[in-house]
């Protein structure tokens, strides 16, 4: 059965979307940008900045449906510049075990948006 999961504690969805939906042992998170949740406002910075947020609201959901990064199979990390890859990488990397990380791509896009340099969805598993 389909959940919606919905936290206070992540940004509001600024579109006809959810944070996240849950389908049996399955969980897929909406694309986040650096949105700090209190405030609503963005994160503005350096990219790593940025992609900090970014996995902090990741994590955040994660934890909304009693899951962590252990959990998660496959995401999917927009760039507006991919010249930042080694950057967003490295922050991106610090929350995965480098041997059981999941399955990724990472496309380099037009634009994002509210216009941020960096959008990462995920999808996870129980």
């Amino acid at each position: 059965m389909k959940q919606i999961i919905t936290t206070p504690h992540a940004p509001a969805p600024i579109g006809p979307y959810n944070q996240a939906v849950q389908f049996g042992n399955m969980l897929f998170i909406s694309g986040q940008v650096a949105i700090d949740p209190p405030t609503g406002e963005l994160v503005m910075g350096s990219i790593q900045e940025e992609s900090e947020q970014v996995m902090k609201n990741l994590k955040t959901i994660l934890s909304e449906a009693e899951m962590d990064f252990s959990n998660v199979v496959k995401t999917s990390i927009f760039l507006k510049d991919m010249n930042q890859f080694t950057e967003v990488n490295t922050v991106y990397g610090s929350y995965f075990d480098p041997d059981t990380a999941p399955a990724r791509e990472t496309v380099e896009v037009a634009n994002l948006p509210k216009f941020v340099n960096v959008e990462i969805s995920m999808i996870a598993m129980k």
